[in-house]
């Protein structure tokens, strides 16, 4: 997927942006390979069968929540068919300013914490997806944090030494045997962490990366928790969104899940991993 191909892509399909200026966000995302577009567009080319349905729901749920929401997320302006070779649909989103959010650079952490939580409590608060839009939602389905047992055991056994293995296991433990949410599903973003949040100066302007939203238990974004803040904010987001006991344990069973995947897929081979998904892991376990 390099430039060549995504102008080839662009000429054939939309050609009113042929003749703007091409250039591919380094490093992009684990699941688009990224072009900005002009100044105010970006294309987004998914990387495997894991990601290709994401122009498809992006363009069909993003719109119906953007307006609810009190922060920007993305705006799909078009979707492309497969060609050239390349197999999957593909999507043309407005560019969204702003750098990927980070613990030690927010202007105001607990006030970040705060505007966090009032983020998910929109997202919660959407009304049902039949609602919204009829008929069925496969896409939408839930996440199981007991679906992730074996392999965060595995991944626990794999790290036991680098972190400490008694601890992982206690947290992950004490997840699964958390009750479960028995309420009624509440839309989540499904892959909420700090590299999926956009900052101004240090303050939070938008969210992005929507592949994994979703209608079920909350708990799986409360990673945010462990990925932007510290104990203080944890603290301050925590009231603020008013997370009961439980679906507290499951969300830091989730950070750690989701730390460890990615640690041991790609520590090894990327710096920048190593070092957020070591903090992820390091603040689950206080």
């Amino acid at each position: 997927m390099d430039a060549d191909l995504v102008r080839r892509l662009v000429i054939s399909q939309l050609p009113q942006w042929a003749d703007l200026p091409l250039e591919q966000v380094v490093p992009g995302g684990s699941d688009h390979a990224i072009f900005r577009l002009g100044t105010g567009l970006q294309v987004r080319l998914p990387r495997g069968e894991w990601s290709a349905g994401q122009a498809e729901k992006d363009s069909r749920w993003l719109p119906r929540l953007a307006g609810r929401l009190p922060l920007a997320v993305p705006e799909v302006v078009a979707v492309g068919e497969p060609e050239f070779g390349y197999p999957w649909r593909w999507s043309v989103t407005r560019w969204l300013d702003g750098e990927a959010a980070r613990h030690d650079g927010l202007a105001d952490p607990e006030a970040t914490a705060v505007e966090v939580a009032r983020f998910l409590a929109a997202l919660q608060g959407m009304p049902p997806a039949a609602d919204l839009l009829p008929g069925p939602h496969d896409e939408l389905a839930p996440q199981e944090l007991t679906a992730r047992d074996a392999a965060t055991r595995a991944a626990i056994e794999a790290v036991d030494g680098v972190f400490d293995g008694a601890a992982m296991t206690a947290v992950w433990d004490a997840a699964l045997g958390a009750p479960e949410w028995g309420r009624a599903p509440v839309w989540f973003h499904g892959d909420f962490h700090a590299g999926n949040l956009l900052t101004v100066n240090g303050r939070l302007t938008a969210v992005i990366d929507f592949g994994g939203l979703g209608l079920g238990d909350p708990a799986c974004d409360l990673v945010i928790a462990y990925t932007l803040l510290g104990a203080r904010g944890r603290a301050v987001f925590r009231e603020a969104l008013g997370v009961d006991d439980a679906t507290w344990a499951r969300g830091r069973g989730w950070a750690l899940s989701t730390g460890l995947n990615a640690f041991t897929a790609y520590a090894h081979v990327n710096p920048h991993v190593a070092k957020v998904t070591t903090r992820q892991i390091a603040q689950a376990l206080l």
